[in-house]
């Protein structure tokens, strides 16, 4: 470990620093003594690195729209927050209830709350307890709303960007967002909304209740 701190980012540091207290508030809290864990910091150490730990809000959204089977949506937060709107076809795990979760060891996990420090401390416990596939998602919730249901396009952008733009506005409108250009909101009104949990009619996405596709034979 002592070999590899030092060359990590600032940024790195930090986040490894914040994992490793965030762990340490999960079992002070005491929601699962008699728990054995362990975590290899090394190991850890070089996941954060390469960035291995995590996907980034415009990722998930392909697989939910491709309708992939092969990972599990896990939301963190509060049954409230949940029911007010969560990402189609995530599971409501309220993070004291992840010990025990019915979860499988070779599932792909995702995870997310509303910014990221539940989802840092349930990827290290889910990693402390085996669990080799566990993924945060980028920035949370909030990224998922800043980058899906609100992309903005700046008004001096490029050509490139407003072409990734462009591809970005089917995205949003598929999860009932909004795309702003120039500052001002697409078809609605200026003000920001989360959507309603259903889809828009005429697109079709995966929801916490339909099964999706199977990937592959």
């Amino acid at each position: 470990m002592k070999n590899i701190f030092p060359k990590l980012s600032m940024n790195k540091k930090l986040a490894l620093i914040a994992f490793v207290l965030g762990l340490t508030a999960i079992f002070a809290g005491n929601p699962y003594r008699g728990s054995s864990v362990t975590m290899d910091v090394k190991e850890l150490a070089l996941i954060i690195d390469k960035q291995a730990d995590h996907i980034s809000s415009e990722e998930l959204a392909g697989w939910i729209i491709q309708e992939k089977s092969d990972f599990k949506l896990l939301d963190l937060r509060a049954e409230k927050e949940f029911n007010e709107y969560h990402i189609p076809s995530a599971e409501l795990v309220p993070l004291a209830e992840l010990n025990e979760y019915p979860l499988l060891r070779n599932e792909k996990l995702v995870l997310y709350s509303e910014g990221g420090i539940h989802s840092a401390q349930a990827w290290m416990l889910l990693r402390a307890k085996g669990y080799k596939s566990v993924y945060m998602l980028m920035g949370g919730l909030d990224e998922w709303t800043d980058k899906i249901l609100f992309p903005k396009l700046a008004q001096n952008a490029t050509p490139e960007q407003t072409a990734a733009f462009e591809k970005m506005k089917e995205v949003s409108k598929f999860f009932g967002g909004s795309p702003q250009a120039g500052g001002v909101v697409e078809e609605v009104s200026a003000k920001k909304s989360i959507p309603k949990l259903e889809m828009p009619s005429g697109t079709s996405a995966p929801t916490a209740g339909k099964k999706k596709k199977k990937e592959g034979c």
